[in-house]
């Protein structure tokens, strides 16, 4: 599956108390305080989501790694704008 977003892509995201599944959230690391993720929604479970990378094969860190992340602190991505390319 190709990325949806790539290197240099910009992106507006808002704080929402819902997720769904497929969207694009915005998130910090759970492991790495002050390192921000972009990943897609790909199971809801209460106030937790899975998170999970376009392309896998890349060697991404997603949810495999370090679990469902909280819908609190999460931003949904609205508006993506794309880098000159």
């Amino acid at each position: 599956m190709e990325p949806s977003l790539h290197a240099g892509d910009g992106v507006l995201a808002v704080r929402s108390r819902r997720a769904r599944r497929g969207e694009i959230r915005v998130f910090e690391h759970p492991l790495r305080p002050g390192f921000w993720l972009v990943k897609r929604v790909d199971h809801v479970r209460g106030d937790r989501f899975e998170a999970v990378s376009d392309n896998p094969d890349a060697g991404a860190i997603d949810s495999r790694v370090f679990g469902d992340v909280p819908i609190a602190g999460s931003y949904r991505v609205v508006f993506t704008v794309r880098a000159g390319r």
